[in-house]
């Protein structure tokens, strides 16, 4: 079976304004049909290197491909099939939402306005098409850039901070919409945010980056697998349990707290370790009342990564 080629493709990419170097040696690749999270804290350098992949601002050093296509040399063929929303998505607010798609799909050519209600549909303002745009909501703003985005029936989607604005129940929406896109049309979609544990449930692959530079970058699988995972146990003898468990070698520390609560910690606490660790303590005595396991999230190994590195100021340069 043939690999395919990667949607994006970022080698050695810098950017740089004057002494301000925004975005330092970036190489990683995007893989066709899946989610990728672009992550990090505001004024890390994601808005400056989206606007790099679509020719918006020039690389200082290195090179980007879209599509298969130079940044920005073929810049035309490569965003042919390209959706985007860079920084919050402007509108005309005395047209309504399905004129401003009207506006947009001339802009856009070819077939677009025959998908104009179909993206309407898809991120659910057909009820609300006819309404003025200054009358919707930020959240409805941000859903109709979605939709103007899906005019040309993109193969990759950029979003630049999607989700901004949105209350708790819209983006659990959103997060579907998103997960639609990829698992139901085969799309791939490239999301920025600030928001790791929103995003972790929504991506299949994360890149993290902080000051201008990629500090993590893989699947959520992965990652989530290879930080810190512990174990929380109630037992009738702590004491008893902590001798059992260092005996046996099976975790790397045990933390004692009240009510014969235990904290461990370990490599790859899994299901077979996890029955391993409960049926040592019961074979040595030990009651167990209470047993859960929890790893370590993306935002928390991203704090823990990035904890002594430099932050840069807290607005990104968009040019």
């Amino acid at each position: 079976m043939a690999v395919a080629d990667p949607i994006i493709t970022l080698e050695g990419v810098s950017k740089s304004f004057g002494a301000t170097q925004a975005v330092s040696n970036v190489s990683f690749q995007v893989m066709p049909g899946r989610c990728v999270g672009w992550l990090g804290p505001n004024g890390s350098g994601k808005t400056t290197l989206i606007r790099c992949m679509l020719g918006l601002a020039r690389t200082t050093t290195g090179m980007i491909t879209v599509r298969g296509h130079a940044i920005p040399g073929d810049v035309r063929q490569a965003l042919t099939r390209v959706g985007a929303i860079v920084e919050e998505p402007r509108f005309y607010p005395y047209l309504s939402g399905k004129a401003n798609l009207e506006v947009a799909a001339k802009f856009v050519g070819g077939d677009a306005a025959t998908r104009i209600d179909w993206a309407l549909e898809r991120v659910d303002l057909v009820d609300r098409s006819g309404s003025k745009v200054k009358e919707y909501s930020l959240g409805m703003r941000q859903r109709l850039g979605v939709a103007r985005s899906l005019l040309n029936d993109p193969e990759l989607l950029i979003l630049d901070e999607p989700s901004n604005g949105l209350d708790p129940a819209g983006i659990v929406e959103f997060r579907r919409m998103i997960r639609s896109f990829v698992e139901d049309d085969g799309r791939t979609v490239f999301i920025s945010s600030h928001l790791l544990d929103e995003v972790q449930k929504m991506a299949d692959d994360i890149a993290i980056v902080q000051s201008g530079k990629l500090v993590l970058h893989g699947s959520v699988d992965q990652l989530v697998a290879e930080g810190r995972q512990s174990m929380r146990l109630r037992v009738d003898d702590p004491v008893r349990a902590e001798e059992t468990l260092y005996r046996l070698g099976l975790v790397t520390g045990i933390e004692q707290g009240e009510h014969g609560n235990l904290e461990l910690t370990g490599e790859r606490i899994d299901d077979a370790k996890a029955i391993l660790i409960t049926r040592s303590l019961v074979e040595a005595g030990v009651g167990v009342i209470e047993i859960a396991r929890e790893s370590e999230s993306l935002e928390q190994r991203f704090l823990e990564i990035t904890s002594g590195l430099p932050l840069e100021g807290e607005g990104e340069r968009s040019s």
